[in-house]
């Protein structure tokens, strides 16, 4: 193996991550024999520690296998490459809570298998190797295609796409010109199901899949966070969701809107947006399973068909002084003080 690791810098160095020592007989370098036995040390994998107060956090856990990476011929791809590139839902974990082991992938060389992470069989490019923070990462596309041609769902396919739309990290088109140029890759169909469900401005998971619910049950797509004006081109609000055809406007209420602040923020919005003639509706976990959702969804489209066009005094064009942020790339069009004023989402 070619061993380049004195030529990269130090991997973590941005991410504030703690790189695993060996065993040091000396016990200045890392711990004794003795001290790793005990409960001050965590083992990471086959002869690594680090002290046992270190949180197995995302990032963590991809550093702790970057010092088994010794190879220029391999490196992080999936989920852990997206997060390490800063997207912040790209956490590792399957939808039961358990971990998914750190994705690597390879030339030719091989690496004996630990827990710790998955090498996958396909051969990689060398040319879509990147160094990001000291570690070697494939490019956010190849990163992004490796998790959704790998996910369980197609669900968790699209959930994929739309962070890493979040993130900033790939466009549509960055993510439709890698499929198209990877032809042999296997479950390609399923970035290419994954591109056409997806979307560019969805906030969080559950929306994503509040979204592919509510595109099952009405086989319409609504629109996504998308800001609602009046007829003076004051914004009223930016719901989740919001179907133009019928008036309807989904929330979807985390853990953040259980606090008194968080529901009076949303019951001043419901009201604006009745005000102007739409009709909002909440979802909150556990409806998406047990069928709540499309009852409420019923219930909700029922009431915006009764509200009369004279009281609908709402629209989704935007005046002109407004900036558009609902793409990729208009996103990453805006200087950073745009991003701080326009970005602020809410």
């Amino acid at each position: 193996m070619d061993d380049s690791s004195s030529r990269c810098p130090p991997v973590g160095a941005r991410h504030r991550v703690t790189i695993p020592v060996p065993i040091d007989p000396s016990g200045s370098r890392g711990p004794t024999k003795r001290q790793a036995a005990s409960d001050d040390w965590r083992r990471t994998s086959r002869g690594f520690y680090v002290p046992s107060h270190v949180e197995p956090s995302p990032l963590q856990r991809i550093a702790e296998v970057a010092v088994l990476l010794r190879s220029d011929r391999i490196a992080v791809t999936g989920w852990a490459s997206l997060a390490w590139r800063g997207d912040p839902w790209a956490s590792g974990r399957r939808a039961d809570g358990s971990l998914t082991p750190v994705d690597l992938t390879s030339t030719h060389a091989l690496l004996k298998p630990q827990p710790a992470f998955r090498l996958s069989q396909e051969r990689a490019d060398p040319r879509e190797f990147e160094v990001v923070d000291g570690l070697r990462v494939t490019t956010a596309p190849a990163a992004v295609c490796f998790a959704v041609r790998h996910a369980t769902s197609l669900d968790a396919a699209v959930e994929v796409l739309d962070m890493a739309y979040l993130a900033d990290l790939v466009t549509p088109e960055e993510v439709g010109e890698w499929a198209q140029a990877h032809p042999w890759q296997r479950r390609r169909p399923r970035v290419a199901a994954a591109l056409e469900l997806a979307d560019e401005n969805a906030w969080s998971p559950q929306e994503v899949h509040l979204r592919l619910a509510w595109l099952r049950a009405t086989g319409r797509r609504p629109l996504t966070n998308r800001p609602v004006f009046d007829s003076s081109g004051r914004r009223v609000a930016t719901p989740d969701l919001l179907d133009p055809m019928t008036g309807v406007a989904g929330e979807y209420d985390g853990d953040v809107h259980l606090t008194r602040a968080g529901r009076r923020r949303d019951l001043g919005r419901e009201q604006a947006l009745r005000a102007v003639g739409l009709e909002p509706f909440t979802v909150v976990a556990g409806d998406l399973r047990d069928g709540r959702f499309e009852e409420r969804l019923r219930v909700a489209e029922g009431r915006a068909a009764r509200v009369a066009s004279a009281d609908r005094h709402w629209t989704v064009e935007p005046p002109d002084w407004w900036v558009p942020t609902t793409t990729v790339a208009e996103r990453r069009a805006l200087a950073p003080h745009g991003r701080r004023i326009w970005l602020r989402r809410g």
